[in-house]
Formats: structure tokens, C-alpha cells, sequence
């Protein structure tokens, strides 16, 4: 077995990772709890989760540039801040990103066939796979093709949102929410939080560092590319859902379908559940890349079995850790519903994001150190924004890192 990745992909195909992990189920539900949140500040939230995202990823892309390896802040925490915080970064990623695998193909076979979502959330985890296991490139080709769907969907329920004839017409200032919902600074930085998640998928460009060709260069590119062309749709997708349903927004179970519903064009209802079950398709598939990766990079320092380590000679994949990563999300498949419990797992992307901007913090100006107010700013926007998830789930997101730590203090008492 070969030790390490080949260098296969290009700025596109970077690109379209990240987007395809970005651009996933979660646009065709967000709006939904975030409006109930912020009610008319809704914009004023989907900047902030923007600005985060900027934080993150400018942080997140100047290290990869530096440490073009799989892991992602695993990485970067243990060379930057040490071991324990590589560990626990690495640790709450695979944890979390593996619930919300599980997650995502539940999602995806409750959109295509509710009776059969949980065979059909195997078999789209056994497929996309497969479908890794014949190299990086061939995943690309079919996030490129996913991307290009999902993208026509949402541009059609912009185009309906803004246009229809009978859309809801309503001042920005006279919006009010629905009662019980929220619209102070609390609710804002809910509605932040919320909306982050939708944006945190330039993660995956980064774990996959280690094979992006010139990833001095590419990956920052991507990186920037990928979240700009992210944030332009969902402000014309918040922008176009206010406009057609207005308060009403708040309490919709299936907000974009009901755009175009209420935009007069609800023969489009079934093409936006189609693209949101290929959208759910495209997030795991890139949530199975980056997961994989990571656990390649653990297992690599040992903080994983060491037999995850190794890579195909032939297609330059890390094999066993994709098939342990698959076989874990099919076993969470198999007992569990996890649609709806897995807030831990939004704790934990922004403890991992957090990390990723303290590690820059560090960095000099010849390593490439992002502005040091970009990183303050996005590790302090980090702790804000895990404040202000519901109770329950900072809750199990500080039990999953307490149980993470506990695992650490044992293997190395024991001296590994």
C-alpha cells in the first residue's frame, strides 16, 4: 500500500466538491427555523453566518495552503496548538460528520421514498462508496453533475419567487415574525447559527489537501470561489422566499416548495423535492470524502487503528478508512433515526472551526498568515454562535468532546 494520495484534482474539481457540500438538503430547509429566529433581520443573519464563513475559510485555506495534507484542522491543530488539540478537532469532526452521513441518507431516502428511506440511505451509502473507491476524480465527476442539477433547481425558485404573480409584497421594515418567534439579537445569532451550517462545507476542500494539485494555490482559490458562489444563491434564495411568503416563511416544513406554489408554478413543487434528495446526495457524498480523510490522517498519527492508514497503490484512495467510514454510517442507519438527533454535531463543526482559527492565530506573516482580525473575528464569532445553539445540543456536543477526551487520556496513560 502506498503512504500517500495523489495529487488529482484541479480548481474545478475543488470547486465542486466544496459546493456540492455546501449547496446540500440543508437550502431547501434552513430558511424555515432561521425566519422563525430573526423574522425580518433573516438578511441580516445570512450576512453574519456569511462573515463567519469568510472567517473560517480564509483561516482554514491559508493552513491548508501551508499543510497540503488529509485532516483538515486535525492537521493543523496538532502542528499548531498540539497534539490533544488536533485530537480533539479530529475527533469531534468524525464523530459529529458521521451522524450527520447518516443523517444526510436518511434525508435523501425520505425525499425520494418515505416507506423505504432507510434501505434507500444504505444503498446510497454503499453506492457512493463504490463509487469513491475508483479514485477522487470519478467522486468529482458526479458532484459536477449533482451541482449542475441542484443549482438549476434553486435558480428556478429564485426566478418564480421574484416573479410570480402572486407573490406576498411586503416592506422590509413593517416585516414582523410569526408570534413566539424571535426577532432581538438573540435571535439573529440563532439565525446565524443555523445558517452557517449551510455554508460550512468548504471544509471539505481542505481535507482533501492532500490531493489537490498546486494546493498552494488552488485551494485557497477554491476555497473563495466555492463560498462566494455559495453565499450569491442563498441571499437570492432568502431574498426570493421572503418575497413569496413573508411571515409565513417561518412555519413552512418545505419553504421552497411552498415559493413556488404560492408564486402560482406549483407544478414545480415535485423538480425543488427532487433537487433537494439530489442535494442531500451531493452533502454526502462529499461528507464520506472528508470524514475518510480524516480518519486516514488519525489513524496515520495513531490516534485511529493504524490499519486505516493505508492507501490503494492502484486508485490512490484511502480504502480501508472509506470502507470503515461507510460500514459505521451503515451501522447508525441500521438502529437509529438520527434526522433529528444529531445537534452535536452543529456544536461540533463550530468547536472545529474555532480550532482551525486559533491555529491561524499562530502563523507569521512568511507562513502566509491570514489579517489577525480575520481570524480574532472568526474564533470569537465561533464561541459566540455555539452559545447560542438550544441547550440540548451544547449539551450532547460537550459530552461527545468529554467522551473524546476521556478516550485520550486513557490511550496515553495506558502509553498507547
Amino acid at each position: 500500500m502506498a503512504e500517500e494520495l495523489s495529487r488529482r484534482l484541479g480548481t474545478t474539481d475543488a470547486v465542486v466538491v466544496g459546493l456540492s457540500a455546501m449547496i446540500g438538503a440543508g437550502v431547501f430547509a434552513a430558511f424555515a427555523p432561521a425566519s422563525a429566529a430573526a423574522g425580518g433581520w433573516l438578511p441580516v443573519a445570512l450576512v453574519l453566518a456569511g462573515v463567519v464563513a469568510y472567517c473560517n475559510a480564509t483561516s482554514s485555506a491559508r493552513l491548508a495552503a501551508l499543510y497540503p495534507e488529509s485532516g483538515g484542522t486535525y492537521v493543523y491543530g496538532r502542528r499548531r496548538l498540539g497534539p490533544l488539540w488536533g485530537y480533539l478537532a479530529g475527533w469531534g469532526f468524525t464523530v459529529g460528520k458521521t451522524a450527520s452521513c447518516a443523517a444526510m441518507a436518511l434525508t435523501f431516502g425520505a425525499y425520494v421514498a418515505p416507506a423505504l428511506a432507510r434501505p434507500l440511505a444504505v444503498g446510497a451509502v454503499a453506492a457512493l462508496t463504490a463509487v469513491s473507491l475508483y479514485g477522487v476524480q470519478r467522486s468529482a465527476g458526479v458532484a459536477r453533475v449533482i451541482v449542475v442539477f441542484v443549482l438549476a433547481v434553486l435558480a428556478a425558485v429564485v426566478v418564480t419567487g421574484l416573479l410570480g404573480d402572486d407573490t406576498v409584497t411586503f416592506g422590509w421594515v413593517a416585516y414582523e415574525p410569526l408570534p413566539g418567534s424571535h426577532a432581538d439579537v438573540w435571535g439573529v445569532l440563532q439565525a446565524a447559527g443555523l445558517l452557517f451550517f449551510a455554508f460550512a462545507g468548504y471544509a471539505r476542500i481542505a481535507t482533501l489537501g492532500e490531493e489537490v494539485r498546486d494546493p498552494a494555490r488552488t485551494i485557497p482559490r477554491a476555497v473563495g470561489i466555492a463560498l462566494g458562489i455559495t453565499f450569491v444563491v442563498y441571499a437570492l434564495v432568502a431574498v426570493a422566499a421572503m418575497r413569496a411568503l413573508g411571515p409565513l416563511l417561518a412555519r413552512s416544513p418545505a419553504p421552497l416548495a411552498d415559493v413556488v406554489r404560492e408564486a402560482g408554478a406549483p407544478w414545480l413543487a415535485p423538480v425543488v423535492g427532487a433537487g433537494a434528495a439530489v442535494a442531500a446526495l451531493g452533502a454526502l457524498m462529499a461528507l464520506l470524502l472528508g470524514v475518510s480523510r480524516t480518519v486516514l490522517a488519525m489513524a496515520r498519527e495513531r490516534d485511529l487503528p493504524g490499519a486505516l492508514a493505508a492507501v490503494d497503490p492502484a486508485r490512490q484512495v484511502p480504502r480501508r478508512a472509506e470502507l470503515a467510514v461507510a460500514a459505521a454510517v451503515i451501522v447508525l442507519l441500521l438502529v437509529a433515526d438520527l434526522r433529528g438527533a444529531i445537534g452535536f454535531s452543529s456544536f461540533g463543526v463550530l468547536v472545529y472551526y474555532a480550532i482551525a482559527n486559533a491555529c491561524a492565530l499562530t502563523l507569521n506573516r512568511e507562513e502566509g498568515a491570514p489579517p489577525r482580525p480575520v481570524a480574532g473575528l472568526g474564533l470569537g464569532l465561533c464561541v459566540l454562535l455555539a452559545a447560542t445553539l438550544p441547550p440540548a445540543s451544547v449539551l450532547a456536543g460537550l459530552a461527545v468532546f468529554a467522551a473524546g477526551l476521556a478516550v485520550w487520556l486513557i490511550r496515553h496513560r495506558a502509553g498507547r
